[in-house]
């Protein structure tokens, strides 16, 4: 039962884990070496990593999507979709992929003269799968080792552990005044019934008893 319970919270941690790495923010310094836009045919295999198409555009199976194609500082290639979320999950209210595509085109460099671009980002790369992380904002830096700050999810994180402190609390006097209570009944009356009255379990129950007894008086 043990192992069978740390393996229940290992999966949920894991499950909280990669939820929370998929949905919140990062960032990425990248040189950008094209826009541009691509028709897609979704699947029921990646459906759910692609987001909704642009604000008065239908929902359909196939479309085009832009995308951003870039190199990273240690020169590896990495693809990013330039997607809106409009008012849909996760909450990024981003409207303007028209706009991103135009300034992503704007900041194309060469390998000999590299304009560094700071991609705010979020969700997964998978050849297998053909998902893209969705880029929702970009600047340009003049370093390619620029100090990052992540304040959203410092802030996030400190609101999440503000919540479950609150939450452990209120669990613990909950524990403390419903269910230790009734636990102690349950084991006082096994031992009353179960357990011959000379023995330590017989003894608690007399002394309680007695206790109650001289309450009620």
């Amino acid at each position: 039962m043990t192992y069978l319970r740390w393996g229940f919270k290992l999966v949920l941690i894991l499950l909280i884990g990669g939820f929370l790495h998929y949905v919140l923010p990062s960032h990425d310094v990248v040189r950008i070496v094209d826009a541009y836009e691509r028709r897609v045919d979704f699947t029921a295999n990646n459906r759910i990593f692609w987001s909704r198409p642009d604000s008065g555009a239908p929902d359909v199976d196939s479309r085009d999507v832009r995308f951003i194609d870039a190199v990273k500082t240690n020169g590896r290639e990495i693809v990013y979709r330039n997607e809106d979320t409009s008012w849909g999950w996760p909450f990024y209210f981003k409207f303007d992929s028209s706009d991103l595509n135009a300034r992503a085109k704007d900041l194309v460099s060469p390998s000999s003269d590299p304009q560094w671009v700071v991609i705010r980002n979020y969700g997964w790369r998978s050849n297998f799968f053909s998902i893209f992380p969705n880029a929702t904002s970009l600047r340009v830096v003049d370093t390619p080792d620029p100090t990052i700050i992540p304040w959203f999810n410092i802030a996030f994180f400190a609101v999440l552990a503000l919540i479950a402190l609150r939450i452990w609390r209120w669990w613990s006097r909950f524990e403390e005044d419903r269910i230790e209570p009734v636990m102690d009944e349950i084991a006082i009356s096994w031992g009353r019934e179960n357990v011959r009255p000379n023995t330590f379990l017989g003894r608690i129950g007399r002394a309680l008893d007695w206790v109650r007894g001289k309450k009620s008086a």
